[in-house]
């Protein structure tokens, strides 16, 4: 059991960070945030209160969770009474490392540390502390606020009882937590992402198709199961046997090389980086754009029950 109010510290203040603080704060936690960039940190209310009125939170609502947090100006004073530490800063394995030995050096040592990252296998990150047992991985996704899943990652010295409180608290936060037992790169959720993303880039390099085309089979096909159907439940909704059949007659012609794609590859070098460049593998207008990020948002705040 966890117990209703705990204090949390957030070390980052970016859009992970205020989307774990805001989550916290909203389910009765008392949260401190610290950030670097003293911007950011004072932006942090302001950010907040916009997530929580996307989420549906009227006033009364806002007032509460904003009460239940507190800016902090530097690391030490936002973990020295912390319960739960949430790192949440840039994809960087020294600053990570950092942060955590000055948070090792201020937070008690009954607290729990946790790093939000996506790529970073957790035991690199944590492997200089003193207390290792008490440290893991929480892989939230982005936008935090929105995503429900949270992969709780285990290194080879965590504490099954440590992991066992954090997936305790995160779903008395309304998360769905799921238990990573071994620390490999990309967890669940991004290995079986970017295996579907590798075959993608494959079939528009090998002049299969064009990236139109690839999108429109996952949203008007096997995405639309997705949702309430994983692909273990859908192999054994048709049977293993079938299953059987057609990996016998297709994975021989899959993508398997081990690096990136030189298609990809070739992509960044010419600087078509996507959205934010107007060209990926697909061009793109910043009206296109925008659409695109407004009907994610939409989709994600349906399937919550937030909009009708």
């Amino acid at each position: 059991m966890v117990p209703k109010k705990q204090q949390m510290a957030v070390i980052g203040a970016g859009l992970m960070g205020h989307g774990i603080a805001l989550t916290l704060a909203r389910a009765g936690q008392y949260v401190t945030i610290s950030d670097p960039i003293a911007e950011t940190l004072k932006s942090a209310p302001k950010r907040i209160s916009d997530s929580l009125k996307v989420l549906g939170a009227d006033e009364d609502e806002i007032a509460r969770a904003l009460k239940m947090i507190e800016l902090c100006s530097s690391v030490g004073s936002a973990v020295r009474k912390a319960d739960f530490v949430f790192e949440a800063a840039p994809e960087k394995l020294d600053l990570k490392r950092q942060i955590f030995a000055e948070v090792e050096a201020h937070a008690p040592d009954h607290a729990v540390l946790a790093s939000n990252t996506s790529v970073i296998q957790i035991t690199r990150i944590m492997e200089g502390l003193r207390l290792r047992e008490r440290a893991l991985g929480t892989h939230w996704w982005n936008p935090p606020h929105l995503i429900p899943l949270v992969e709780v990652i285990k290194t080879e010295w965590t504490d099954a009882a440590v992991a066992e409180r954090m997936y305790a608290l995160l779903e008395s936060a309304g998360k769905t937590p799921v238990m990573v037992e071994k620390d490999v790169p990309g967890f669940i959720g991004n290995r079986l992402q970017h295996a579907l993303w590798r075959e993608a880039i494959s079939l528009v390099e090998r002049d299969i198709c064009d990236a139109e085309a690839v999108d429109t089979v996952v949203k008007s096909c096997f995405g639309r199961r997705l949702a309430v159907l994983g692909p273990l439940e859908n192999a054994d909704l048709v049977g293993t046997d079938l299953t059987l059949d057609i990996h016998e007659n297709v994975l021989f012609d899959l993508e398997s090389r081990q690096g990136p794609s030189p298609y990809l590859e070739q992509l960044v070098r010419d600087g078509k980086l996507g959205m934010k460049s107007g060209e990926g593998f697909r061009k793109w207008t910043e009206a296109e754009a925008e659409a695109v990020r407004a009907r994610v948002g939409t989709h994600l705040r349906k399937l919550d029950g937030i909009l009708d």
